[in-house]
Parts: C-alpha cells; structure tokens; sequence
C-alpha cells in the first residue's frame, strides 16, 4: 500500500483504527535559542536562494539545516537519518523525508529504534502530510513492539506542525510553529528529542 495511498488523515485513523485528539503544547519546556550560524543560514537561504521551487529543496535548504541543528547536542543518543526506508509489510512501507533513531553502539551506518518522523507537506498540503506521517508512525511503533510515544513533524518549510502517537491515539498539537521565529521552533523540536531521550530512558 505505501505512505502515500491515503489522501486525508481521516481515511488513515479509520483503517487503522486510531483514534484523534488535539492539544496545546502547554508544557514547561525550555527556551532554547537556535544558533545564530543557523539563523544567518536560513536568512542567506531564504532572501538568495529558490527554496520553495520543489519538495527536495525545501528539504534540502530548509527542512535538513532546522532539524540538524536541533539534533547536534543529541547526537550520542539519537542518530538522524535522511530518506531512510522503513517496512512492516507490503501495506506498511515507505521512505520518510526524515528519522530521528536511536544511536546505534555499532556505527552511523546502522539504522536502529527509530522515535520521530518527519514529513514534508506535500504541495502545502499539511492533511495529506498528516496522512503519511500517521502512517509512518504507526508502522514505527509496530516495528518497535511499543506503545510509548512515536513523534511525528509536518512541515512546509516555513510552518512546522508537531503530534505523537500513543497506543491508538494520535494527538496533534494545535501550535504551530514557523521557521521566521526560529527561537520558538527550536525550542519545540528540542523538547521533542527531549522527551523522546526521557521516556525512553536513553
């Protein structure tokens, strides 16, 4: 079947029979500011570049720099991996823009427990991206044998979105976060591989 079968959410959480919430991102999660090489790129890449003219270079220009940055002082816990496929069967399988994973004992070239996938909104279109993210999650958590908390991010470039799956429940946050207040998106981001690093005792 692959991620990109379903066109809405809706047809994803009725398949698979999850159910949906939403919630504000009202936790005391700390302000992190993002670097200032990080906010120098992206105002280079934004006013000289043509970053918007397709999916992979809104990925590669925008997308990859935010969550690598955000990954440096976490990376002797979780590894990030770029269009790395994943696969539970012939329904459940596909190639995320982005995972963040646990950081494998046998080298960066090992691919181990993923945590949070990324998407990018295909054309804008944040309900379809919603709608391949589900499915990447909940194919994590059944490659994982785990309930805990699978994260997922859809972003556009500009707007980012956050949600987890837990169990049968997908929550999606109502804040959204936008890459021209970086500070406030990297703060987000941050608590996510924060708590990813907590609930999994890594």
């Amino acid at each position: 079947m692959g991620f990109r079968t379903f066109s809405t959410l809706g047809d994803v959480l009725k398949a698979y029979q999850i159910r949906y919430q939403e919630a504000d991102l009202s936790i005391d999660k700390p302000h992190v500011s993002a670097p200032q090489a990080l906010h120098e790129e992206l105002t280079f890449t934004k006013a000289e570049i043509a970053y918007d003219v397709s999916e992979a270079a809104i990925c590669e220009a925008i997308i990859f720099p935010i969550l690598r940055a955000v990954w440096k002082p976490f990376r002797q816990t979780f590894a990030i991996w770029s269009h790395k496929p994943i696969s539970l069967n012939e329904e459940l399988n596909g190639i995320p823009d982005f995972i963040f994973a646990r950081k494998s004992e046998l080298g960066k070239v090992v691919f181990d427990t993923p945590y949070v996938a990324v998407v990018e909104a295909k054309r804008d279109d944040f309900t379809l991206g919603w709608a391949q993210c589900a499915l990447e999650m909940y194919t994590i958590q059944q490659l994982n044998k785990d309930t805990k908390p699978v994260f997922g991010i859809v972003s556009n470039g500009d707007l980012w979105e956050i949600g987890y799956l837990e169990d049968k429940a997908l929550t999606v946050y109502r804040d959204r976060y936008d890459s021209n207040q970086l500070d406030e998106l990297f703060s987000a981001l941050t608590y996510v591989l924060e708590t990813c690093k907590r609930i999994y005792n890594l």
